[in-house]
């Protein structure tokens, strides 16, 4: 990530201000703030789920702050008018979205972006999983731990940190671990359980893609399960690319799970070489993959409206590719 723009991005992100319009954005928002709440409410229709039985895994017993949302107007936001990002989550959690019609019996865990610092729930989360509902998958929000729970850019030391314990990796595992064993109650194929993430959460795609070995020790029957997922998306990605060469941690294998790549070249945050890298390392080990460059549309554009062809044209492309893979 560019540290210039990194505090601006970060904050603009939680109200879906894209590319060049959250590097204008002013340190206040013009949209104006409409509530606080102190913990994110899953939307009506759906089923929240904590991921651990109990606390989660933390060896080093990590101070956090109680968790936090903030919700502004934001007119272009789909299905309504706000955005939520959600601040300090240490309770991480996974939302259950079910198929509308008809069930082709996959699943996508969602992994919103946000730095690592929050989530971009609603841009990258919430209108996300509406998508996937509307094409007859099952959807799994995930609420996985922040700040600090992966590789970020500090600003208080302007240095990138690697943290001892992953620990959103370690939700993320658990995540895809626990719609595995809930396959038969939720209608699902455990053999179609795949994963989407967006800016930071495409490199815990990346991650969960390649990384199996447990991160955490097992907690019940459900850690017995593969942590693989079946098919990856990675949007605008992050973190992968440090001094032009692949990300240290891990490494593409044929293992590799399947992958969907896309990505803006003026992308402001996320450099082109996070996609461009992880490309060439997947055609390397010989992993089937597809990757759309797109040469405008800036960062953090999920599905909202734009002038940029990107948005109408990467559903349309993704939806393609799943039938491609037997997904859909």
């Amino acid at each position: 990530m560019h540290r210039i723009v990194y505090g601006v991005v970060c904050a603009a992100v939680v109200f879906g201000l894209s590319g060049r319009a959250a590097l204008a954005a002013p340190a206040d928002p013009s949209s104006k703030e409409v509530a606080r709440v102190e913990v994110w409410q899953a939307p009506a229709g759906t089923t929240q789920l904590p991921i651990w039985p109990q606390a989660a895994p933390d060896p080093e017993e990590t101070t956090r702050k109680p968790e936090r949302v903030l919700t502004k107007l934001t007119p272009d936001a789909l299905g309504g008018d706000v955005s939520q990002g959600v601040f300090d989550v240490s309770v991480p959690a996974m939302t259950v979205y079910p198929p509308k019609g008809r069930n082709t019996g996959a699943a996508v865990v969602v992994f919103p972006g946000g730095g690592f610092v929050m989530l971009a729930i609603t841009l990258e989360g919430t209108e996300i999983c509406d998508w996937i509902t509307a094409h007859g998958m099952t959807c799994i929000l995930s609420k996985y731990r922040v700040p600090g729970g992966n590789h970020h850019y500090d600003k208080d030391c302007d240095c990138e940190i690697t943290p001892r314990t992953p620990f959103a990796l370690q939700d993320a595992q658990r995540t895809i671990r626990l719609v595995r064993a809930h396959a038969a109650q939720w209608h699902i194929d455990p053999a179609k359980v795949g994963v989407i993430g967006f800016s930071a959460g495409g490199y815990l795609v990346a991650q969960t893609s390649n990384i199996f070995t447990s991160t955490y020790a097992p907690v019940d029957a459900a850690d017995k399960l593969s942590s693989r997922p079946d098919f990856a998306i990675a949007a605008y990605p992050g973190h992968l690319c440090r001094e032009g060469k692949f990300a240290p941690g891990f490494k593409v294998t044929a293992r590799t799970t399947p992958t969907f790549l896309l990505q803006d070249w003026d992308d402001p945050v996320d450099d082109i070489c996070n996609s461009t890298v992880y490309a060439r390392a997947l055609e390397q080990a010989g992993v089937p993959a597809e990757v759309h460059l797109f040469a405008k549309g800036g960062h953090a554009f999920g599905l909202r409206p734009s002038k940029h062809p990107v948005v109408k044209m990467w559903p349309v492309l993704l939806e393609q590719w799943l039938k491609e893979i037997g997904i859909l």
